[in-house]
């Protein structure tokens, strides 16, 4: 076996997760090599060419605090912009950014190969090679070991991937991709327990022959909103994505051809997304509903090929034709690419710790869909950590592991790790307990400490960040304590509709007003120093939201009595007496670090973690008693 390099981190596939990681480790000063199948589809937006959307919005903004690439990348490559959920309150508030495909990919293979300390290869990576239960390095197809002391695995659907389309198969790990077949036996050989997940994806349009003027336009907002804390403005032209719908002649013929579906005739044995069905899936789930919402979304600035968004499919080619054809605005449309389903192979995540790091062997980690996730955010969210967690543990330094009180990354590993997951696991706002606190608006405030502290955020941002949080806590300081007469603002009241007051009140309490914008309270007391409208946003949600603010802090307060009990990591479970025999599994399958922790594995019951915290009393006095330590 000829052996090339050594290296102090190695990253196995080129995806979200394998960029964030890859750029991570070498941000934080490891000699990292990055290994592809296919250098030309370095970032490949596999399905559709979109970042962001409900609560994976937060996870992009969360991701860019923290000093990862993602929205920098999406901002320098995005054709429309839209914030989600306006009508709602600002806490589920989620921006998301239609992408031209093909400049995502280049500028992150850009990015990535302008990073010093990363080399880049295009090799299939067959086997790891682990010895006493610790990863040493990796060998590839042609025989070619290169050493490492950490390794982080972002596979995404390449392990042992196989494509349906109708009831002909194939294995492939995307379209027209080779699968990883021997390192998925890899894994297995070495103790990790896997499974078979599906994800699907819809045909592709030709634009050509779409007649647009049967379907509803829809724009981006106008100026487009960034991603990145560090965007000071989008430069690419904006363009519009377009609404139609399928209607009962679509059903018919999905109906019509079940039999010819693998979802249906059995040939797909993996689980399916359950929050994003196939269009087949959808018209037989939900067979009372009448039409099923089609987003034709342009995949380009420089490509006539549109993502037909709502229909994946894995329907054979020609059922494709037909119902598509089916759907206003789309009776003569040519399909470029037909849709097809994929199955591949994940470890079940709680075999991970909260770093990403697998139990069993040191030094593995793991990130992206190879944990059971679906989606570019949440796959570079886990990259991310995953990558900061391998350097730190390298360097010899505390892992960062982000609270479900801290950030969306924070629940998703979480929620990964303690109540794993057998489907494809899709992040939502309703998943966090504590979302007022985790709003898209904050995340710079939540997170760029622990970036900078890390080694990812750099010194120039830093600095621009601490004059913001100055700026923003001065503004707060003077609303709470700045008061206004009745003669200053009853006239504005009035305009606005609200009760006028009879005595002074603070700027604080006038903003509370659902009817009172901070607009208003500029016009009658303006601040020394302006603030920018991204300020002025946050100022307003953190005053008018400040009593829900607080009740959920004191929950947080509440929860870390919790956190703080920990739970050794060689704790013995058996010697709980009271335990059911499933509880006792569970306990001992996802081995909790603290009683929280516990607390959230399903099936684990109220009287269990009693039992739970008995027995560990009994533990800490029996310590003592031995110790001679109260």
């Amino acid at each position: 076996m000829y052996k090339e390099a050594e290296f102090d981190v190695i990253v196995i596939g080129a995806g979200h997760a394998g960029c964030e990681a890859a750029l991570t480790t070498a941000r934080m000063g490891l000699e990292t090599c990055l290994f592809t199948i296919n250098l030309d589809t370095i970032a490949q937006m596999s399905c559709n060419p979109a970042i962001g959307g409900l609560a994976k919005g937060h996870l992009v903004r969360e991701i860019d605090a923290l000093g990862g690439e993602m929205a920098r990348v999406t901002d320098s490559s995005g054709i429309q912009f839209r914030m989600l959920n306006r009508s709602k309150g600002p806490a589920v508030w989620s921006l998301r950014a239609q992408c031209d495909r093909l400049l995502y990919r280049l500028n992150m293979r850009r990015v990535l190969e302008e990073q010093p300390s990363l080399t880049i290869k295009q090799a299939l990576v067959e086997r790891l090679v682990v010895k006493d239960g610790r990863v040493q390095g990796v060998v590839t197809s042609l025989g070619t070991f290169y050493g490492c002391r950490a390794v982080i695995v972002t596979t995404g659907t390449f392990l042992k991937g196989l494509i349906h389309i109708g009831l002909d198969s194939f294995p492939a790990g995307r379209a027209g991709e080779f699968p990883s077949v021997g390192l998925a036996d890899s894994l297995r050989d070495l103790g990790l327990k896997m499974g078979r997940l599906k994800t699907g994806t819809p045909p592709r349009l030709d634009s050509k022959t779409i007649d647009f003027s049967k379907t509803t336009e829809q724009w981006g907002d106008n100026p487009p909103p960034p991603f990145s804390h560090s965007t000071t403005m989008i430069t690419n032209p904006q363009l519009p994505c377009y609404i139609t719908y399928t209607n009962e002649r679509t059903h018919q013929i999905i109906r019509q051809n079940l039999d010819r579906s693998p979802l249906y005739s059995g040939r797909i044995k993996g689980i399916g997304p359950r929050y994003c069905p196939s269009i087949e899936d959808k018209v037989v789930r939900f067979a009372e509903k009448p039409r099923h919402q089609v987003f034709l979304e342009p995949e380009g600035l420089q490509t006539k090929e549109y993502y037909a968004n709502g229909i994946s499919t894995s329907l054979p080619y020609d059922v494709q034709v037909s119902l598509v054809r089916t759907i206003p605005g789309l009776e003569e449309a040519e399909i470029m690419r037909p849709g097809y389903a994929i199955e591949y192979d994940f470890v079940y995540p709680t075999q991970l710790r909260h770093t990403l790091e697998t139990k069993e062997i040191e030094g593995l980690f793991l990130a992206g869909q190879i944990n059971g996730t679906s989606g570019y955010e949440e796959a570079a969210a886990q990259g991310l950590m995953a990558g900061i967690n391998a350097a730190l543990k390298l360097k010899g330094q505390p892992p960062l592991i982000l609270g479900r009180q801290e950030a969306y990354i924070g629940v998703l590993i979480d929620d990964l790790v303690t109540k794993g997951t057998s489907e494809p696991y899709r992040m939502f706002t309703s998943r966090a307990e504590y979302r007022l606190l985790l709003r898209h608006d904050n995340a710079e405030f939540r997170l760029r400490e622990k970036g900078f502290r890390v080694g990812l955020v750099r010194e120039e941002e830093y600095e621009r960040f601490l004059k913001k949080k100055a700026m923003f806590e001065r503004e707060m300081r003077r609303l709470e304590q700045k008061r206004v007469s009745p003669s200053e603002v009853n006239h504005i009241l009035r305009e606005a509709g609200s009760s006028e007051i009879t005595e002074s009140i603070t700027l604080e309490q006038l903003l509370k007003r659902p009817e009172i914008t901070y607009s208003m309270i500029k016009s009658v007391c303006p601040p020394d120093e302006p603030l920018t409208e991204e300020l002025e946003n946050l100022v307003t949600t953190e005053v008018k939201y400040k009593g829900y603010i607080k009740k959920q802090m004191e929950m947080v307060e509440r929860m870390k009595k919790l956190e703080n009990r920990r739970i050794p990591e060689d704790f013995n479970y058996d010697l709980v007496a009271g335990l059911s025999r499933e509880v006792l599994t569970k306990l001992k399958e996802v081995r909790p670090t603290s009683i929280a922790q516990a607390s959230r594995i399903p099936g684990v019951t109220p009287a269990a973690i009693s039992l739970l915290l008995v027995a560990l009393e009994r533990q800490r006095r029996r310590v003592s008693q031995q110790t001679g330590i109260s």
